[in-house]
């Protein structure tokens, strides 16, 4: 399969939409949402225009498909708070913070909003859903 990637810059939620008819235009078209506080705070919006538009999106959190979005994969919000407890934990009982090694997480999930893929009129295969974290039907 020969895939091709294409960035749109926006500097606002006024842009969001034209950025979208952009896409729906192409044949056989997905969007990646980049993990960005900017977008999170935005994500109603973008969850919103991908439904109307019917575009399949893949965002970094679970937040998102919570919210009615397609699909994520990423790491695990509540694995990383954990970890990050520990280190508070360790600076409180005397550690040095320059001392501790920086860690990347080790824990991600995909999570998989059924609800999402049909009003788009998308197919999940099976081989996926089994591969899921987590399943929202």
């Amino acid at each position: 399969m020969d895939l091709t990637s294409r960035r749109l810059d926006v500097t606002g939620p006024a842009e969001f939409e034209g950025a979208f008819k952009a896409l729906r235009g192409e044949p056989n078209v997905a969007m990646l949402v980049l993990p960005s506080p900017y977008f999170a705070a935005q994500r109603g919006k973008l969850i919103e225009l991908a439904a109307r538009y019917r575009l399949p999106a893949c965002y970094e959190f679970r937040t998102y498909v919570a919210e009615g979005g397609l699909m994520s994969y990423g790491p695990n919000i509540n694995a990383m708070f954990a970890r990050a407890a520990s280190y508070v934990d360790r600076i409180l009982r005397g550690a040095n913070p320059g001392d501790l090694p920086i860690e990347q997480p080790s824990k991600f999930e995909l999570v998989i909003n059924l609800k999402a893929a049909k009003s788009i009129g998308l197919a999940i295969p099976q081989s996926m859903l089994v591969r899921a974290d987590e399943v929202i039907r």
